[in-house]
């Protein structure tokens, strides 16, 4: 029988396939919303946008509710935000209503089943390994991709947009008895060490603190933003969430159809980059356990800079060999950065790492914010996203000049 470690793992990479889905769904929709609503891309965009930031700014708050609380409770919570978020929107009528369910139920939602939930279950499940695990669980987050996105851009279009929001809500709930059944906090609650641990190695819980989950989350923002590694990997963090999510996650559909490919087989395309993210993010988690992880983040962002520069000149109406071969290239870098940025998280701030990496994370989020609305506005001001993919381009290789200045030797650990 298998170690109780590889279920929560299974349990874990469910959950976060759904999570990815869910926050996904919306950059499908610009198109449809427009068109029923009236709505500009840039007020739709919002929406996303305030999804997105939710979704990076939760994290840490929900890697240390799971400390106080367990992973259970606070996963279950997030699937109901979830699902109230996206079934309310069949009924709203005003711009504000989107705002407030896609953009704050489910970004909080999901954000509560964010990338600190990797490190929250690798950290406590897994001593052997950890590298290889963070990987398949964030290619969960491609493999969610690859479900939804067509799913949802098939049934808008032959359905119209308020069936994907219901299909969504219905999936998010049945994830709820999944989550009661197979995961669990410790491997301590059931009689265990962590996968890989030797037997004289204790267990490293967290205890309660002075005000609870939101105290100990601000406190460790603040004792890790002393230290200049904080700042090298949220910076370069904030542009790669400017070159995934918020750029090419929320407007590659929009973008791609301008130059009139069919929306479907936009979406299409965007669920092939998640086929190849989850052979590159398992392997990135592979390589994370052998190779120094600040070489691997300046190799990722740079080869993703140099793609994203040549992006606008391979976008048309039908696809084209040069279009799979980014489409390929891509999508192997899509979400490689992660395994290493947690191991980079957890080698120099400890038990801490789980929480410094949500607020890395955040930075993620932020920067895919920025990027949702500012591409938006630069297709609405100028009739097409080329700005937007020069853009993102150069930033990427500064991501990859951040990354490696990051210091080798650790940091002193945020105090538990």
């Amino acid at each position: 029988m298998p170690h109780r470690a590889w279920i929560v793992a299974g349990a874990a990479f469910v959950i976060l396939i759904g999570a990815a889905g869910f926050r996904a769904v919306p950059g499908v929709l610009i198109d449809p919303l427009h068109a029923e609503f009236g709505w500009s891309r840039a007020t739709i965009s919002s929406a996303v946008s305030i999804n997105l930031v939710l979704f990076g700014l939760f994290s840490p708050f929900a890697a240390a509710l799971m400390d106080r609380l367990g992973m259970r409770r606070v996963v279950v919570c997030a699937l109901i935000l979830v699902a109230a978020g996206s079934g309310l929107t069949v009924f709203m009528t005003s711009s504000w209503q989107l705002l407030m369910c896609w953009g704050v139920l489910v970004g909080v939602g999901t954000g509560s089943m964010a990338m600190t939930f990797v490190a929250t279950v690798t950290g406590r499940w897994f001593v052997k390994h950890r590298g290889l695990v963070s990987g398949v669980l964030t290619a969960a987050g491609a493999t969610g991709q690859l479900i939804f996105l067509p799913l949802v851009a098939a049934l808008a279009t032959e359905h119209g947009w308020r069936t994907p929001a219901v299909v969504v809500s219905a999936c998010a709930l049945a994830v709820v008895p999944l989550v009661l059944l197979c995961l669990r906090d410790y491997p301590g609650d059931v009689g265990l060490t962590a996968y890989g641990a030797r037997g004289d190695e204790r267990e490293q819980r967290v205890g309660p603190v002075a005000g609870g989950a939101t105290a100990r989350a601000l406190r460790v923002l603040r004792e890790a933003s002393r230290t200049p590694a904080f700042w090298l990997l949220a910076g370069g963090f904030a542009i790669c969430g400017m070159s995934t999510n918020g750029l090419v996650g929320t407007h590659f559909v929009t973008a791609a159809h301008d130059h009139g490919m069919p929306h479907t087989t936009a979406a299409s395309l965007l669920a092939v980059v998640g086929i190849f993210d989850v052979a590159g993010t398992i392997l990135s988690g592979w390589l994370t356990d052998r190779v120094d992880p600040r070489l691997l983040l300046g190799g990722y962002y740079t080869f993703r800079g140099l793609s994203l520069l040549f992006l606008p000149s391979l976008l048309g109406p039908d696809v084209q060999p040069s279009m799979w071969a980014f489409i390929v290239f891509y999508g192997l870098d899509w979400i490689a950065t992660v395994p290493p940025t947690v191991a980079l998280c957890r080698d120099r701030f400890g038990a801490d790492g789980p929480v410094v990496f949500g607020w890395v994370f955040a930075s993620h989020q932020i920067g895919a914010a920025f990027a949702a609305v500012g591409a938006g506005a630069i297709r609405d001001s100028l009739g097409d996203y080329r700005l937007a993919w020069y853009l993102a381009g150069g930033l990427c290789v500064l991501a990859a000049l951040m990354s490696v200045s990051v210091r080798a030797n650790r940091e002193p650990e945020t105090s538990r």
